[in-house]
């Protein structure tokens, strides 16, 4: 394995300058899947906070709204915390301050206290995108950057995959309540941050604290075309992970159980996609071939989101479709950052990051309560335009990104 030092001083408490290696990925990505086995457990947890709190699917909605909101109001500073002090020490605290979001929100006893702990959850997880795409900057093998990235993003859909049988479980059981799964995913962050700590360097910061400059920025068209496309990339990808366990049950005819199931399916076919997406990007080569692919996985996703507006009845047919959703729209995350890195300098990563994940969680506030009222009102087909029209505005703006790149 080449351990190729990066051009960076050393991070707090190390004696030389951070590795490149697939060991501090793994590292990065262990930190990923506990980071979003928590956050995503607020989507996991649905089918459960629904009757508990005697909730509607605009109320569901408007639960995932909040938690985004608070992961989006804090994503500026978060990276301005990352490019000033480093992400090894921005990482442990965030992984820190989730767990004892996730032990809050298990705790919270009207909607309204459930409201609060979810925008703190949001919050804390708004340190994960800027500190691991650095990480990913500082320890990338030569050469692979597009699949360390793809393999890193794994940890997203690995982690929400987690939450999503975490949830199922307690579900299935009478032995378990609603909180007792948001406890268990603390306790997995709990022991991720230890580990992380003994394994992960990291790359110290500039000693400076101040939020990121974009004025440089909105003057890269390809920069602001990619940004554009990832509002309708997140509406896409918050509409299906929001609302796969209530359609599977309520819309497809199933149980909580089984949705529950196919959303950690649905993830696990995310991450799948988001490791072959990565190393056909490397293989093309440069941000012009990250935008290749992922224009390619949203035109799967366009069809396939169609599908589901068109109408399915079988939970066997839901399920195949949903999966072909992971790889494709669920799985296009890492080729997007890897994009998004490839048209900016390497000084502007935290800022350009901050931006695009900013504008994603825009399209993904918007989604969950929209969706929600479409399917209260209108039934499932119809809510499914929903994903659909935002797959066929994402294909129109990924092209340019792809001319301009």
């Amino acid at each position: 394995m080449e351990t190729d030092s990066v051009d960076a001083p050393a991070s707090e408490g190390t004696t030389a300058a951070p590795t490149r290696g697939w060991k501090p990925v793994a590292a990065i990505a262990g930190w990923q899947t506990a980071a979003s086995a928590c956050y995503y457990g607020l989507f996991a947890a649905t089918g459960l906070l629904k009757p508990a709190f005697d909730l509607t699917g605009t109320t569901v909605g408007l639960f995932l709204t909040v938690g985004l909101l608070g992961y989006t109001l804090a994503l500026f500073p978060s990276g301005a915390l990352v490019d000033g002090f480093g992400e090894r020490r921005v990482m442990l605290a965030g992984l820190s301050g989730l767990a004892v979001a996730a032990v809050g929100v298990s705790l919270a006893p009207t909607y309204g206290a459930l409201l609060g702990a979810a925008a703190l959850l949001g919050a804390a997880y708004s340190t994960a995108m800027p500190a691991t795409n650095r990480a990913i900057g500082a320890s990338a093998p030569p050469g692979r950057a597009n699949l360390a990235m793809g393999l890193k993003q794994v940890g997203v859909t690995a982690g929400s995959g987690l939450a999503s049988l975490v949830f199922a479980a307690v579900a299935a059981s009478a032995l378990f309540a609603w909180g007792d799964g948001f406890r268990a995913v603390a306790a997995l962050a709990v022991v991720a941050a230890a580990a992380f700590a003994l394994l992960y360097d990291g790359r110290a910061g500039s000693g400076d604290l101040a939020l990121p400059d974009l004025d440089g920025l909105g003057g890269n068209p390809a920069y602001v075309l990619l940004v554009a496309a990832g509002f309708f990339l997140g509406t896409a990808i918050f509409a299906a992970l929001g609302y796969v366990v209530l359609y599977v049950d309520e819309g497809v005819g199933a149980t909580v159980a089984i949705g529950g199931l196919v959303l950690g399916a649905t993830q696990v076919a995310g991450s799948v996609g988001r490791v072959l997406a990565g190393d056909l990007a490397d293989r093309l080569g440069g941000a012009r071939g990250a935008a290749t692919v992922a224009l390619g996985q949203a035109v799967i996703a366009l069809v396939l989101f169609g599908v589901l507006a068109a109408g399915v009845d079988s939970t066997l047919l839901a399920g195949l479709v949903l999966l072909g959703i992971g790889v494709s729209v669920l799985g296009s995350t890492g080729v997007f950052y890897s994009c998004l890195a490839g048209l900016v300098d390497g000084d502007d990563i935290g800022a350009a990051t901050a931006g695009g994940q900013t504008v994603i969680n825009v399209g993904g506030m918007v989604a969950p309560p929209t969706f929600g009222y479409l399917a209260d009102t209108a039934g499932y087909g119809t809510a499914w335009l929903l994903p659909t029209a935002c797959m066929a505005a994402a294909v129109v703006l990924l092209l340019g990104v792809r001319r301009t790149a």
